[in-house]
């Protein structure tokens, strides 16, 4: 399943969204509806208020909705990466029925917008743009970063197409030539340069630096440039040239480190150059009961 984790607010709260490119659908923490619905505090509160609408759902024959909801790892308010209960547009608003909340309805309504938003989006690319955008504020990225982030979005989408174009089309053949480029400019294949960093299932891009971005954005758009000049045909033609367009960066870097007397590949990961979120704030205790409110309505 390819998925993309989105943040999505309603009011002033966020609910952590998939979006699953296979499925075209959008996969909901059910922890965070319900948190929004039923005004708990914390995700431990939140967590035990589903324990209890779970148990309701199958008094009310609902078992297949419970099978049907799938766990994703998602990411929390430390920037870790957990295992969530999600489910798609349907079941979401199967759960809310069994929800009593003045929010109810709001919530539905919003549901619904995200959804027609989503295949806006994919009508209109800019859409999918202004909301990346959005997204990576939400998250607490600078202005500048996003910028560059979302040119080297651009930059990638063009080599992509030019891989088309020369027959590569597999995406284990994309990754080999992403690895390729990688060690070409930074010494590191893309599961050694997330080691470095110490991340695991998180997105590398969204973890680099400003000046990391740049470096691999200039690998891609070089290797992109001398691809459309040399017309190369299969994969090993173009891997030579994945090759050359990551030479031309590690070119840069060893410029500028040497102007800089450093290293500018860093260890660094967004959480030491974001504002961290308030996603769903975890409680200092984890052994410490909370009051759980509305539980028997």
């Amino acid at each position: 399943m390819a998925t993309h984790d989105l943040v999505k607010m309603f009011d002033s709260s966020k609910i952590r969204v998939v979006w699953d490119d296979e499925q075209e659908k959008y996969f909901f923490s059910v922890v965070d509806v319900v948190g929004v619905l039923t005004e708990q505090q914390t995700a431990r509160s939140a967590t035990i208020y589903w324990a209890v609408v779970k148990k309701r759902l199958k008094e009310e024959g609902a078992d297949e909705l419970i099978t049907n909801c799938k766990q994703l790892k998602l990411v929390a308010s430390d920037g870790k990466r957990r295992e969530t209960d999600v489910a798609d547009l349907e079941g979401i608003l199967r759960i809310i029925q069994s929800v009593p909340s003045k929010k109810a309805e709001p919530i539905k309504r919003w549901l619904a917008q995200v959804g027609s938003e989503r295949f806006r989006q994919l009508q209109d690319p800019e859409r999918s743009i202004e909301q990346a955008i959005l997204d990576y504020r939400r998250l607490g990225y600078s202005e500048a970063w996003i910028n560059q982030r979302i040119k080297t979005i651009e930059i990638r989408k063009g080599l992509t197409d030019e891989w088309k174009r020369s027959g590569v089309e597999s995406e284990l053949d994309y990754a080999s030539l992403t690895d390729i480029m990688y060690r070409a400019w930074s010494g590191m294949n893309a599961r050694e340069y997330k080691k470095y960093k110490g991340l695991r299932q998180e997105s590398l891009r969204d973890n680099m630096t400003n000046v990391e971005l740049m470096l691999n954005g200039l690998a891609e758009a070089a290797a992109t440039e001398i691809s459309q000049e040399r017309n190369p045909q299969g994969y090993n033609e173009t891997a030579a040239i994945a090759n050359e367009g990551g030479e031309v960066a590690d070119a840069a870097r060893q410029n500028l480190e040497q102007r800089l007397g450093r290293s500018v590949i860093s260890s660094r990961r967004a959480v030491n150059f974001t504002t961290p979120p308030d996603e769903l704030p975890l409680p200092k205790d984890p052994n410490e009961e909370e009051e759980i409110t509305d539980i028997g309505k």
